[in-house]
């Protein structure tokens, strides 16, 4: 069965993370997504990063898998009438500069609409197309610092802790959730429209509980791992070198449950602990007593005791552990990807399964710069070799 994006085409114009995540999930959807850069200015993400143990692009991996690739050297007028040409055959033209770069390169939203009036054209940056500091640059830890995740996150006595990839990967999402909804206005009216996503906008949206309570005269801070009603509610040391347990006890009775599985029953009757209210407000000894218990066990089996007690509990995995679980592979949360050498690769999935056998997800590898540049300027723009030789050597195609 076709995925349920086939026949959708983009004009990928984004950088960095946030951008790429978006068209990353439409392009798993079944979306035909063209990302356009050039050798003079190629995605800041295809550099090598050795503190993940290799040396190839492991970062633009994850946002670049399954897109195709066409080089454009957009500072040439040539350049940009290229550019149109490929917005002129698409449903979205998606772009991640600051405000107003779009515009002085002459690919701004009046001028796409004019190649393609229906064309939905999505611009994600950090504070907006419009308002006061709409011309701030920022990245993942500044949103969560502007939005106000970073006050919020972290211990109580310890600084604000950032907000990276996490909040990068979030403002893609809500921009794939946008261009849907562009799309689906689209088909009911034979309007596009210019969507306008920001960085700050999402973190602020992701606060709302804590922007209540500000509202009724409280002062919501950091708690740590803490929860207002569960306790204990943590992550635990476990047996060996940097492991760790996470625990969540909803109420008395798991309480009471973890109490047992420990072999502590007398906890239990412990007027300290003998209620929520009462943990609570002993919390500093509650996460002494379980944390005597945690640093005895092996994180994973400890895991499968407390589950099995009814307990939410899990060990911390780490990136190896979750490159290799089964569950996460069974549902293709997990995949393997062969790259055009050949190399084989552990890689993220879309989140998401379909019913009915639609196989979504990631179906190619990350591409070379300028791999697919037979497909999109041979078969879908018709430019014959010489068309092709004489812009190359022009540097246009670069």
């Amino acid at each position: 069965m076709a995925k349920p994006l086939a026949g959708l085409r983009i004009a990928d114009f984004t950088v960095h993370n946030a951008g790429p995540f978006c068209t990353h999930l439409l392009s798993q959807l079944g979306a035909e997504v063209i990302k356009i850069e050039s050798a003079m200015r190629p995605d800041a993400f295809r550099k090598p990063h050795p503190v993940y143990g290799r040396m190839g692009p492991a970062t633009f991996d994850q946002v670049a898998s399954t897109k195709l690739s066409v080089r454009i050297n957009l500072k040439k007028p040539e350049g940009i009438a290229l550019a149109k040409r490929i917005v002129g055959l698409s449903d979205v033209a998606a772009e991640s500069f600051r405000p107003g770069v779009m515009g002085r390169l002459g690919l701004g939203y009046d001028v796409l609409k004019a190649v393609k009036p229906d064309i939905v054209m999505l611009s994600v940056s950090s504070s907006g197309q419009s308002g006061p500091d709409s011309h701030f640059a920022g990245y993942a830890p500044l949103f969560g610092a502007w939005g106000g995740l970073g006050a919020l996150t972290g211990y109580e006595d310890g600084p604000p802790v950032e907000i990276r990839h996490v909040m990068d990967h979030t403002v893609g999402m809500n921009a794939a959730m946008a261009v849907m909804a562009a799309l689906h206005r689209r088909r009911a009216t034979g309007r596009g429209t210019h969507l306008d996503v920001a960085a700050r906008d999402v973190a602020s949206s992701l606060v709302g509980e804590a922007l209540l309570l500000a509202a009724a005269g409280g002062a919501p801070g950091r708690m740590g791992n803490a929860h207002a009603r569960m306790a204990p509610h943590g992550v635990y040391p476990a047996s060996g070198e940097d492991r760790w347990i996470a625990i969540a006890v909803a109420g008395d009775a798991q309480w009471h449950a973890l109490a047992q599985a420990m072999g502590r029953p007398e906890l239990s009757a412990d007027p300290r602990f003998a209620t929520a209210a009462a943990r609570n407000d002993n919390q500093a000894a509650l996460d002494e007593a379980v944390a005597a218990w945690t640093s005895t066990q092996d994180a994973n089996a400890a895991a499968e005791t407390l589950q099995a007690h009814g307990i939410a509990a899990h060990a911390s995995w780490t990136t190896p552990e979750l490159a290799g679980d089964a569950h996460l592979r069974a549902r293709k949360a997990i995949v393997d990807v062969v790259e055009p050498d050949g190399t084989v690769r552990a890689a993220v999935g879309v989140p998401m399964r379909l019913s009915k056998g639609a196989d979504v997800g990631i179906h190619r590898g990350t591409p070379k710069l300028g791999e697919h540049e037979d497909h999109v300027y041979g078969e879908l723009l018709g430019m014959d070799r010489a068309e092709r030789r004489r812009l190359e050597e022009a540097e246009i195609i670069y």
